[in-house]
């Protein structure tokens, strides 16, 4: 390979794993190194990371993927021509400028701590749940940083003492990288970008900058907040003491943005990411659509400084594939994650099971904090298979709510339809390698579902946006996507309207029962 070969590096931070992978100037992967770290569950529906465990994986992921790529011919240290970062987003970091050290576990995006905080709010403000949908686009929930970070700022000394002296700041996961690896102490910036921003609840939608009424009503203050920049800009270089120093950080996306980049969704179209959670994006464009449904409105990318700026509604189921990780590790009924798919297999239904996971309560549609897991439909016919099938199916139906509550927003014009007139399900994650899976979702859909040939369309969408910014590709080269789309695996729905709509109802009746659960006696 030539050495003046572009390459561009990926840093995908997950809810479970780091991971940085590297792509060749056809966006295909040359090298790429995954380290799983530590979730910590202090107690029930907490769920808390170590920042600096994050930062010690990132140092491993960059350091292993440069030497496979490097043991196969690639010249990756000349050809280095930027990075972009994606990460879990809403989890809620606050660290010291002046030690570099986390004043507190980051608080993960699922973690329900801050449950009296929303219904304190709820009562006080005049909009209740929706007192900050006109700027934000998003309820009152502990899904989102706000409420994560008044929970710290009210909680823990180390941080009250900090911002008392000036010497706090407050990021998602991006910013807690990016200030690390552009140099931390030593002049780090303290950025985020406008995906990651969107999700906190402090940024306007509209004018991208933090909003003061909402900084006010929380009483947030303002200068620990980062400076929020673009999807696609050079945003600052690797630090000296990091094995790749000068590269710039040129892309930077919370991971379902990127995902939806990475799937080249232009407007009217989806994705679904399968991963801890799942997450469907619909891209909206330039307009800001309102969700009447139980959606977020949400920001999709802007891809440059200057560029339009693309919006979306989403829909964010909380438990996905972390009920096969429940089944694998709590209860022991598999060993391994891919063998859901053998035992859903051996039977050719559930046997009238449905499993809900409302671990920590429902999201998208329904917002249900008091709501709790449930398994119901249980007979002496009932076997592990039903259960493995249920639990498969339970993704598939969060899904579909979803679905159904875009189409009653977006309506018919805001879907885009292929020659056939049906609307396609774009979808990636490590979950998607599971064809039954695929196969139940096009049948509750009832609409084809569409897996890229590559399924980490996340770390894709990252690369898509660094290069972008450093001339390795164009905006052209991203969208058009009918060359990749032809080694696409699509499914087909296969089952009759009549069953569909009886499962559909059946699920109904079990989410019902899933609510008002939260205060059941330990």
């Amino acid at each position: 390979m030539a050495d003046d070969e572009a390459f561009i590096g990926s840093l995908d931070q997950g809810t479970t794993s780091t991971r940085f992978i590297i792509y060749d100037k056809h966006a295909q992967p040359v090298g790429s190194h995954q380290v799983e770290f530590t979730q910590f569950c202090p107690k029930a529906g907490w769920v808390e990371h170590d920042p600096m465990e994050i930062i010690e994986s990132v140092k491993v992921c960059i350091s292993k993927a440069v030497d496979k790529a490097t043991s196969v011919g690639y010249n990756v240290d000349k050809g280095l021509k930027a990075i972009g970062i994606t990460n879990q987003r809403e989890t809620t970091v606050i660290w010291s400028k002046s030690t570099g050290m986390a004043l507190h576990k980051a608080i993960v995006w699922m973690d329900v701590r801050t449950t009296s905080i929303c219904r304190k709010l709820e009562k006080e403000l005049s909009g209740g749940k929706t007192h900050f949908l006109e700027s934000c686009g998003l309820p009152i929930s502990t899904y989102f940083s706000a409420l994560k970070l008044i929970w710290l700022l009210e909680n823990v000394d180390a941080v009250k003492q900090a911002v008392k002296k000036g010497d706090a700041l407050f990021g998602t996961i991006d910013s807690w990288l990016i200030w690390n690896l552009t140099g931390g102490i030593n002049n780090g910036l303290h950025v985020t970008d406008v995906s990651n921003a969107s999700r906190t609840m402090l940024m306007n939608l509209k004018t991208l900058n933090w909003d003061e009424t909402t900084l006010e009503t929380l009483k947030i203050p303002k200068n620990i907040l980062p400076r929020i920049v673009s999807n696609a800009e050079i945003i600052g270089h690797i630090a000296e003491g990091w094995l790749i120093p000068g590269v710039p950080i040129s892309g930077c996306l919370g991971d379902q943005h990127a995902a939806m980049l990475g799937q080249s969704c232009k407007k009217g179209e989806a994705k679904s990411t399968y991963g801890t959670g799942a997450f469907i994006l619909l891209n909206t464009g330039e307009d800001v659509v309102k969700s009447n449904h139980g959606l977020l409105t949400t920001l999709a990318f802007k891809l440059g400084k200057d560029a339009p700026t693309n919006y979306a509604l989403e829909g964010s189921i909380a438990i996905a594939g972390a009920a096969v990780q429940w089944l694998r590790d709590s209860l022991g009924m598999i060993s391994s994650a891919k063998e859901i798919e053998e035992l859903a297999t051996q039977v050719d239904s559930t046997g009238g099971v449905y499993f809900v996971p409302a671990f920590n309560g429902l999201f998208a549609p329904w917002w249900r904090d008091d709501a709790r897991g449930v398994l119901i439909g249980i007979t002496r016919f009932t076997n592990k298979s039903h259960i493995a099938r249920a639990v498969l199916e339970s993704m598939c139906f969060q899904v579909k709510d979803v679905l159904d509550s875009m189409h009653k927003d977006a309506g018919e014009k805001g879907e885009k339809k292929n020659e056939k007139g049906q609307f396609l399900l774009r979808v990636d994650g490590g979950a998607t390698v599971n064809d039954t899976l695929m196969q139940i979702q096009a049948d509750l859909l009832g609409i084809p579902v569409v897996r890229p040939a590559d399924i980490e369309t996340t770390a894709l969408g990252a690369a898509y946006a660094a290069g972008l910014a450093v001339g390795v590709w164009t905006e052209t080269e991203i969208f058009s996507n009918g060359e990749r789309m032809k080694k696409d695996t699509v499914f087909n729905p296969v089952l009759v309207e009549e069953l569909r709509e009886k499962k559909v109802a059946s699920w109904c009746k079990a989410v019902e029962r899933t609510f008002d659960l939260a205060d059941l006696s330990l």
